[in-house]
């Protein structure tokens, strides 16, 4: 169960080597959580984040996830939460591809709306069922602020990440009043392995950061978190924006 501060002292990560994810877990097993599951595929990526949060003195263990295999949801979720109620489950796992070679082969284009959106939906609805079922715990779901109007240097992650919001403030919705808590994150550029090499964007965070603003959003039982909270104003003033001079914003 949470504790009293609504932090939860049970994990599950799915996106096990996610940077976000992996600096959330540290925040959370500095406070009040214990048990960790970190789901991913099979690496010594995902063995040395494991090893990294039982040296914090955290019980953790890992499982073999796929966003791509959505037929093996069912069973690998089912297999952590038979192992004892789960106080929050952290849905982390995205790539964010490569949209001039995304746009050239379609198929690449495709891998990333899977991953993004298609794995996410099926491994948060698994997810939500289980809270629901146990009738109690938080389902996080990082999002992202490219989702709230696509841009032409990253539309196809962005309509991925777009359509994963959209469903996760649905899904939160329909949850309401059952005990389950349904948190969207949104951060902006955040300084990682995947965004390395790239030009850094305006209010740029780093996991440390969204973490922190995680456990804010935990405790505060939020459903909408933007990290850094500046990019609420910023997004809202993009996304109203005329579309042709929207066109001509050097984004």
């Amino acid at each position: 169960m949470k504790d009293a501060f609504g932090l939860p002292q049970s994990l599950l990560v799915l996106g096990g080597t996610s940077e976000i994810a992996l600096a959330t877990a540290r925040r959370l097993v500095a406070r009040r959580t214990r048990t960790v599951w970190l789901a991913g595929r099979p690496s010594p990526a995902l063995e040395e984040a494991a090893a990294g949060l039982r040296a914090l003195g955290a019980e953790v263990r890992t499982t073999a996830f796929d966003a791509l295999d959505p037929e093996s949801h069912e069973a690998v979720l089912g297999k952590v939460f038979a192992e004892g109620d789960l106080d929050m489950v952290l849905l982390a796992f995205g790539v964010l591809g490569d949209q001039a070679r995304d746009e050239r082969e379609p198929l690449k284009a495709v891998r990333v709306a899977q991953t993004n959106y298609t794995g996410a939906v099926s491994a948060a609805l698994f997810s939500a069922a289980a809270l629901q079922s146990q009738g109690h715990g938080s389902l996080v779901v990082l999002s992202s602020v490219a989702g709230e109007r696509a841009r032409r240097a990253n539309f196809i992650y962005g309509s991925s990440k777009a359509g994963l919001d959209t469903f996760t403030q649905g899904l939160g919705d329909a949850l309401h009043g059952t005990g389950v808590h349904v948190m969207v994150v949104r951060p902006g550029f955040v300084r990682t392995r995947m965004t390395a090499g790239l030009d850094e964007a305006p209010l740029a965070t780093t996991p440390e950061a969204v973490a922190t603003a995680i456990e804010l959003g935990l405790r505060r039982r939020s459903e909408t978190v933007w990290v850094p909270g500046a990019l609420r104003v910023v997004m809202s003033a993009l996304r109203h924006a005329p579309r042709a001079l929207f066109r001509r914003l050097p984004l």
